[in-house]
């Protein structure tokens, strides 16, 4: 999963130049960057209530190594503290056949905790220190190359393994 969400810069501010970058808050609030999709336009942040707003050009959606189907909606909105995400809107991943809400991040150690609600699965943080890409995740074949086919360990080295850890 996760790859979700989001946000933040001082009072309730919309980003700009002179502010962090989304990834950057996250990375303040002990998050990776790859909670998020590449390609966030702009983000709102209340710092005294950690209430927050991402937002994307459109929906988003990507399958993580063929496993989990993830989908962000145009907007991502919560409230985020260090190392929680949570009252989590506009991020879902597919359950069997369904669309379930992810509505929980936390930080634990090493792991992250994604909840969606009645159940939660944890995932070493190394799964998300690269930002997924809209339509094709993490497993995106870089387009400008001098060659038309990598090795498959340079294939390897570009994607992120998402094992489920075991409990």
């Amino acid at each position: 999963f996760f790859f979700l969400l989001l946000l933040c810069a001082a009072g309730t501010t919309a980003a700009g130049a002179s502010s962090p970058s989304a990834y950057e808050v996250l990375q303040s609030y002990d998050f990776p960057v790859g909670l998020l999709p590449q390609g966030i336009l702009g983000y709102d942040l209340d710092e005294s209530t950690g209430r927050f707003s991402a937002r994307l050009n459109g929906s988003c959606s990507f399958s993580l190594e063929g496993s989990y189907q993830l989908r962000y909606k145009d907007t991502i909105a919560g409230y985020i503290s260090k190392g929680r995400l949570r009252d989590l809107r506009g991020v879902s991943v597919k359950v069997l056949f369904f669309w379930v809400n992810i509505v929980e991040v936390t930080r634990r150690g090493d792991d992250l905790e994604f909840s969606v609600g009645i159940a939660s699965a944890d995932f070493s943080i190394d799964n998300f220190l690269q930002c997924p890409q809209c339509g094709c995740g993490i497993d995106c074949i870089s387009l400008p190359s001098s060659s038309s086919s990598s090795s498959s360990e340079e294939k390897q080295s570009r994607r992120l393994g998402l094992s489920k850890m075991s409990s």
